[in-house]
């Protein structure tokens, strides 16, 4: 009877004894993992004014293309279906990215409206109101090389503003963003050019 008993102690024993050193274990990788996420995560919210203006200058680039598109597809079936599955690309493309921008500029403590100068329609790309106007107003038939002569212009300017955040931005997630708009935007400026030598 008393072997069982110290048997038991012992067995106890040394299972609470194996439990705090898979605990300890488990405490230490969870905070390394922790330290190293910390410390990612600050790596990629470091960020300098370049990226500020970026992110505060491409957002209402990014919702005015999405506007562009949406009044283009609002037109119905009488546009040109080639430019209306473009309209519905850039959407695609642009409206994720609208949501990182004021996604980024929250997390840094800025506002999504920027106060650098530059910014609204003469903004590099940006239409006018009466150029938003005629695209509103022209037949669904008229409309599409609108689109196409309107796009061109306003992704050449959002090239450029993504090329200065390339060279001169900090945050490593805006620059990759601000890449693959000079690789998207750039492939789809020779194809709407195409598209517009054709008609």
């Amino acid at each position: 009877m008393h072997t069982t008993t110290t048997t038991r102690i012992l067995a106890i024993a040394a299972s609470l004894t194996l439990g705090l050193t898979l605990a300890s274990c488990s405490t230490n990788n969870s905070s390394s993992d922790a330290g190293s996420s910390a410390s990612s995560s600050s790596a990629a919210s470091a960020h300098n004014d370049q990226d500020v203006m970026f992110a505060q200058v491409m957002l209402p680039h990014h919702e005015q293309a999405v506007e562009m598109s949406d009044v283009l597809l609002a037109k119905g079936d009488g546009v040109d279906p080639n430019v209306a599955t473009l309209a519905k690309q850039i959407k695609a493309e642009q409206g994720p990215e609208i949501t990182q921008l004021t996604s980024w500029l929250q997390g840094w403590g800025e506002p999504t409206e920027s106060e650098h100068p530059g910014s609204g329609h003469s903004m590099s790309g940006m239409m006018s109101d009466s150029d938003m106007t005629d695209l509103d107003q022209a037949s669904a038939k008229d409309a599409g090389k609108l689109f196409l002569q309107q796009m061109v212009q306003h992704h050449e300017g959002a090239v450029d503003m993504a090329r200065s955040e390339v060279d001169k931005g900090k945050n490593t997630d805006a620059v990759a963003m601000a890449k693959s708009i000079v690789s998207s935007q750039t492939e789809q400026i020779t194809q709407m050019k195409d598209m517009l030598a054709s008609k």
